[in-house]
């Protein structure tokens, strides 16, 4: 079975985000390992550090769901009931990206300015 053209291009888009949110949350951690050799005690720089390290594993996390949506799709026994699940669970987890990403941008732009 294929993965119906509609959940495929959901995928698509979370693997976007998800490559987007990698990449700004690890320009702001790099950002942030040369101000904390400056400031190594400062509270409010390790606390945005750990924000972005926890993005990092929301992001790793989130490409394993997506591996195992895409394999459960593939199953040939897959009923019309499980694809559509399948495609909510996606659906709520780009939402959760979608929100993801505007907090790292957040942040990302905090520290450039």
């Amino acid at each position: 079975m294929s993965i119906p053209s509609e959940i495929a291009v959901i995928i698509e888009r979370l693997n976007q985000e998800l490559s987007q949110i990698e990449q700004e949350a690890t320009e702001g951690l790099n950002t942030v390992r040369v101000r904390l050799e400056h400031f190594p005690e400062n509270a409010a720089l390790i606390q945005v550090f750990a924000i972005l390290n926890n993005y990092i594993l929301f992001v790793e996390i989130s490409r394993r769901r997506i591996d195992y949506a895409r394999i459960v799709l593939l199953s040939e026994t897959m009923t019309n009931e499980q694809i559509q699940e399948a495609g909510e669970t996606l659906s709520e987890l780009l939402g959760r990206v979608l929100e993801a990403k505007v907090i790292v941008s957040r942040i990302k732009n905090r520290l450039d300015n």
